[in-house]
């Protein structure tokens, strides 16, 4: 737990509209470093990762966390009652890496950002691509035919712009409902739904786009991106803090701006959607849509499938890379502190007195990295050895690594691949195994064991 006590720390991450702001900083800085893509990871020797095994667990503290706004409005009281988190399942260590490998799935993919399956039972993985389409990949090979092309409507010039997130319906297999995140042709961030073609399910119709959110982007980076829909049905929305460099606008910590915050909302009960009532400030003080403040560049966010936990990827400014752990069933209104804290650390100072932050339960300098990439929960079958454990890796360094609870607010970390890729997204398919892709050379990997 941070309190203004502990307000020295530094946070240094230039996040506050984009999941993507984390891809730009890696991008830019992957590029001096020359890494050559793998074909084949190779277990790589744990780095210095910082694991706060003594920090109270992360629902106890969100669950009485005030938001430092800067109207200095407090969240309303939820307004139902929020469901327990199912029983933790604890584990004890990692498998062993040089049993696996991420192997090649599919190349050919231009700037791939994101991997989604649509959880409709056609076993098709969707790959997003940053100039602006969606492609499907089935029985491992590429369609020639995009699912959805809006490369016309989408700016991605920028390494940090582009077309960026996706997300299906719950019940996609009935409604064909579908979200894109992405950037405009003047720099903005675009939230919007399509319909699947009813002639055709492996075709988006370009024609059925409603725009759910238009957010001003003050800089090109920290654009944000991450979708996706957690166990409580509402579709949350990642934004980094609109960009530059050390949050300028302090829109971090402005419960008045929806930069550098997690949002949620009800796309089921009204158009283009309604503010679930036990949304933070959905009664009064702040902007309705806000769930958590305090991220820089969250580039990719998850649900654990099994318990409903959420994972957090922020993105750091210069000097730590950080998880975010949120137990299923904690109230929203939570602290993650930047721009005070860049990941445990202090950034800016002048902390509000009282206040209570939501620390990250794992971190890792710069010497091991330069952007975080959030990734999944294993919970499929073919692995069972990686049943329970959290893969994310770093764009810049290509290494993955494994987080694992081991008791109650107890974490251990452990690189488990150095991959020599620049890895952009982690995927997970229907059955639970998990993907990732390769920005620089355009490839599909999956995890699996060796013969």
């Amino acid at each position: 737990m941070r309190t203004a006590s502990r307000a020295a720390r530094t946070w240094k991450r230039v996040a506050r509209t984009g999941l993507v702001a984390s891809l730009g900083l890696v991008l830019t800085a992957c590029s001096a470093l020359g890494i050559a893509p793998a074909a084949t990871a190779t277990p790589f020797p744990s780095p210095t990762v910082a694991l706060f095994a003594s920090v109270t667990p992360t629902f106890q503290l969100a669950a009485t966390s005030t938001v430092p706004p800067a109207s200095a409005a407090s969240p309303a009281a939820p307004s139902a009652t929020p469901v327990p988190p199912p029983t933790a399942v604890y584990l004890s260590g990692f498998p062993n890496a040089g049993a696996y490998a991420w192997g090649p799935v599919v190349s050919g993919l231009d700037l791939p950002v994101d991997v989604q399956n649509a959880g409709d039972g056609s076993g098709r993985l969707f790959v997003v691509e940053k100039p602006g389409r969606i492609v499907i990949v089935r029985n491992g090979r590429l369609l020639p035919d995009p699912f959805l092309d809006i490369r016309t409507e989408v700016r991605s010039a920028g390494t940090e712009q582009g077309l960026l997130g996706l997300a299906f319906h719950p019940d996609y297999a009935h409604s064909g409902v579908f979200f894109v995140y992405y950037i405009d042709r003047d720099g903005n961030t675009v939230v919007a739904s399509f319909h699947a073609s009813a002639a055709d399910p492996d075709r988006a119709d370009p024609t059925t786009q409603v725009d759910l959110l238009n957010v001003h982007q003050p800089y090109s980076n920290h654009n944000g991106g991450s979708l996706a829909f957690g166990p409580d049905g509402y579709l949350y929305i990642g934004l980094g803090d609109g960009g530059s460099e050390g949050d300028p606008l302090r829109t971090g910590q402005n419960t008045d701006a929806l930069l550098g915050k997690i949002l949620r909302i009800d796309v089921d009960a009204g158009e283009p959607y309604t503010i679930p009532k036990d949304n933070p400030f959905a009664l009064k003080g702040g902007l309705p849509e806000i769930w958590a403040v305090g991220l820089r560049n969250p580039w990719r966010f998850s649900f654990d499938r099994l318990t409903g936990d959420l994972y957090i990827g922020d993105v750091g400014q210069d000097s730590w890379e950080e998880v975010d752990h949120v137990p299923a069933g904690t109230p929203g209104g939570m602290n993650f502190g930047w721009s005070f804290f860049e990941g445990d650390h202090p950034y800016h100072s002048g902390a509000p007195a009282g206040v209570t932050f939501t620390t990250p339960v794992a971190e890792y300098s710069h010497a091991d990295g330069c952007a975080i990439t959030g990734g999944y929960v294993y919970r499929g079958r073919a692995l069972p050895a990686f049943q329970g454990v959290y893969l994310f890796g770093d764009y810049c360094s290509g290494m993955v690594w494994g987080l694992i609870q081991t008791g109650p607010g107890a974490w251990q970390t452990q690189a488990l691949f150095q991959t020599g890729l620049r890895i952009t997204a982690f995927g997970q398919d229907e059955a639970g195994e998990l993907y990732l892709v390769d920005y620089n050379s355009g490839s599909l990997y999956r995890l699996a064991g060796l013969q």
